[in-house]
C-alpha cells in the first residue's frame, strides 16, 4: 500500500487525538458530572419506542429508567418490591397478592394502578400466547408462570400461577404502563424519565427527568442517547468526545482503565457460555467428563481471549448471589495428574506413543480417544472459535485429541438435536428467573447432553414448587451438589460487558445487563 503524505498527515493526528483523549486530564473528575449527560449504544433495529418489544439489548437499560416493574433484583440476585410494596403467597402459592405503594404516578401526574399492572401484563400474555407470530416479545416467558392476572382493587393485583413458584417473583419485573397505552409508541411511564423525543435523522433519544417521579426529582436532568451501527463506533464516538457513557461487550472495551478521565465498571450478563459434552458418547464416562473438567484452564480462556471480560462460574446460577453454592468451587479446581490419572482408569493409555490416548476394544483393535468438537460462528461473538481451539490445546495435554469445526449456529443445533457431537461449545441467554430446568432434566428443551438422572430431574421439579425464598435457596444447592456429582457438562463463564464512563454516576455495588444506568436517577453530582 502506498500512503501519501496527506494520508499519513491525517492518520498522525486522528492518532494524536486519539492518545491525548486517553491521557488523563485534570479538568474531568468523577464528581464533576453535569446536568446532562450523553450515551451511547449500539443500535440499528429501533425505530420506535416500544418498551413491551424491545428489539435489542441495551435499548432495555433506556427504557428501564421509563418504565418500572412491580418488582425489581438486587445486587444479590433477590426479588424486591418496586412499584409493589409488598406481596404474599397463599393456597399453597397458587395465588400470589401483590399491593402497591400508595405513592406512585405516571409521569403527567395520574396515579399507577392495579389495572394498568393487569392490562401490561395481559398485552405480554397475548402477545406470547398467540400461535400466529413468531415473535412472542422479550418478556413471553411470563407466560409459562402465569395462568391470569387481575386487579382487586386500585392496589392489589391478584396472580393465578401455573405452578406454585417462588421464581413467579423473579418474572413480575416487566414494565407497567397505561391502561390505554399498552398498544402505543412511547407510552407513559412512572420511572425518573421521560422519553420526550426520538429523532431518527440524528440517531437520538432525548430523556427528561420526571418531575412527578415518586422518588423525587433526578439530579441529572437529561440523558441524551445516540445510537450507533456498530460496536467500534460506539467507541469512537467516546474516543472523539462525544458521549460521557458508552456500554459494550467488544473485548477492546477492556483497554480502558479506571484513572482521572475514565471510569471502567464491568457488568454481568445472562449469557452463559457451556461446554456440553454428550452423555451418550461411549468415551465421555463419568470419569472421561470429569478428566475434561479438570484440564480446563478458564482463567487463561477468561484472560488471554476475552482481555478479562467474563466471570468464571461452576453452575447455571451467578457467582456470588445468594443461590450459588461457593462450597464446592474446590472440586473444580486445575488438576492435570488427577485428569490423567481419571483417564487411565478407563483403560485410556499412549500405546503408540503419539502422546494421545488410546486403548483396545473387546475386539482387540485400537481405539483413539478422539472426540468430535463443534462451535458455531457467532456475528457478535467473534472469539468463539478461539476458545473451542485453546480448549482443544487444553485438552491435547492430558492425551485427548479433538477435531474443532466451526459452523452454523442452524447446524449446530441440527447436530445437538440428533446427539451426532463429542463435544459443543454453546451459549444460552438465561432468564430472569434463575431456573436450570430447561439443560438439566430428561428430555427438555436444552438438554442436548442426553443427560439422564431421575434424580436431578426429580430435584428440578422440587425446586419449580418451592414457595419461600429458604426453600428455593436449598433445592438450588441441592442441584448443584448433584450437578458436581454427575458433571453432564461444564458451565466456563458468565460473559461481562463494560461500562465506559467519564464521571461517576451511581454509587451501586453491581450493575447488571439490562439495567446499566442503575443509580444515575439518584445520584447527586
Amino acid at each position: 500500500m502506498v500512503y501519501t503524505k496527506r494520508s499519513i498527515s491525517r492518520k498522525l493526528i486522528l492518532w494524536i487525538l486519539a492518545v491525548l483523549l486517553l491521557l488523563p486530564l485534570d479538568g474531568i473528575r468523577a464528581e464533576s458530572i453535569g446536568s446532562s449527560v450523553n450515551i451511547g449504544i449500539q443500535s440499528t433495529k429501533t425505530i420506535t419506542i416500544r418498551p413491551f418489544e424491545p428489539l435489542e439489548r441495551d435499548i432495555i437499560t433506556i427504557y428501564n429508567e421509563v418504565y418500572e416493574s412491580l418488582i425489581t433484583i438486587d445486587d444479590n440476585y433477590t426479588p424486591q418490591g418496586y412499584l409493589a410494596e409488598s406481596w404474599e403467597e397463599s393456597n399453597s402459592g397458587k395465588y400470589w397478592t401483590f399491593t402497591l405503594r400508595p405513592d406512585i404516578h405516571f409521569s403527567d401526574g395520574t396515579p399507577v394502578t392495579a389495572y394498568d399492572v393487569v392490562a401490561s401484563a395481559n398485552y405480554i400474555l397475548d402477545k406470547a400466547n398467540d400461535e400466529n407470530i413468531t415473535d412472542h416479545g422479550f418478556y413471553s416467558n411470563l407466560a409459562y408462570f402465569v395462568k391470569n392476572i387481575t386487579a382487586k382493587d386500585d392496589r392489589t393485583v391478584v396472580v393465578r400461577t401455573k405452578r406454585p413458584y417462588y421464581g413467579i417473583l423473579y418474572e413480575m419485573t416487566f414494565p407497567v404502563v397505561p391502561e390505554s397505552q399498552v398498544a402505543s409508541d412511547n407510552p407513559m411511564g412512572s420511572g425518573p424519565y421521560v422519553i420526550t423525543d426520538f429523532n431518527l435523522d440524528s440517531k437520538t433519544i432525548y430523556l427528561n427527568a420526571n418531575e412527578n417521579w415518586w422518588k423525587g426529582k433526578p439530579a441529572i436532568r437529561e440523558l441524551v442517547v445516540t445510537l450507533y451501527e456498530t460496536k467500534q463506533d460506539v467507541i469512537t464516538g467516546y474516543e472523539y468526545g462525544q458521549d460521557d457513557i458508552i456500554f459494550t461487550r467488544a473485548t477492546a472495551g477492556s483497554q480502558y482503565k479506571t484513572g482521572a478521565k475514565t471510569i471502567s465498571t464491568s457488568y454481568r450478563t445472562n449469557q452463559l457460555e457451556c461446554l456440553y459434552m454428550n452423555n451418550a458418547s461411549s468415551e465421555l464416562t463419568l470419569n472421561a467428563r470429569r478428566a475434561i473438567r479438570y484440564a480446563i484452564d478458564r482463567t487463561k480462556i477468561i484472560n488471554s481471549i476475552y482481555s478479562g471480560l467474563a466471570v468464571q462460574t461452576n453452575f447455571p446460577f451467578y457467582p456470588g448471589t445468594w443461590l450459588y453454592n461457593d462450597s464446592l468451587d474446590s472440586q473444580y479446581s486445575m488438576n492435570l495428574d488427577e485428569a490423567r490419572r481419571l483417564l487411565a482408569e478407563d483403560g485410556w493409555e499412549d500405546y503408540d506413543e503419539n502422546h494421545f490416548l488410546d486403548r483396545l476394544d473387546s475386539e482387540g483393535k485400537q481405539q483413539n480417544l478422539h472426540l468430535r468438537f463443534y462451535v458455531y460462528e457467532e456475528p457478535d461473538n467473534d472469539v468463539r472459535l478461539e476458545t473451542a481451539n485453546m480448549i482443544a490445546d487444553q485438552l491435547a495435554l492430558i492425551g485427548i485429541e479433538c477435531k474443532v469445526e466451526a459452523m452454523t449456529m442452524a447446524n449446530m443445533k441440527e447436530k445437538l438435536r440428533a446427539g451426532s457431537f463429542d463435544l459443543a461449545l454453546v451459549a444460552f441467554s438465561m432468564d430472569v428467573c434463575p431456573d436450570p430446568g430447561f439443560m438439566l432434566m430428561r428430555g427438555n428443551t436444552g438438554n442436548y447432553n442426553r443427560y439422564k438422572s431421575s434424580r436431578m430431574t426429580e430435584l428440578c421439579e422440587q425446586y419449580r414448587s418451592q414457595t419461600s425464598q429458604e426453600g428455593f435457596r436449598e433445592k438450588a444447592m441441592e442441584i448443584q451438589a448433584l450437578f458436581t456429582e454427575d458433571c453432564p457438562f461444564l458451565c466456563l463463564y458468565f460473559r461481562s460487558g463494560s461500562v465506559i464512563s467519564r464521571y461517576l454516576y451511581t454509587t451501586r455495588r453491581d450493575i447488571h445487563e439490562y439495567e446499566l444506568l442503575r443509580g444515575i436517577e439518584t445520584y447527586t453530582p
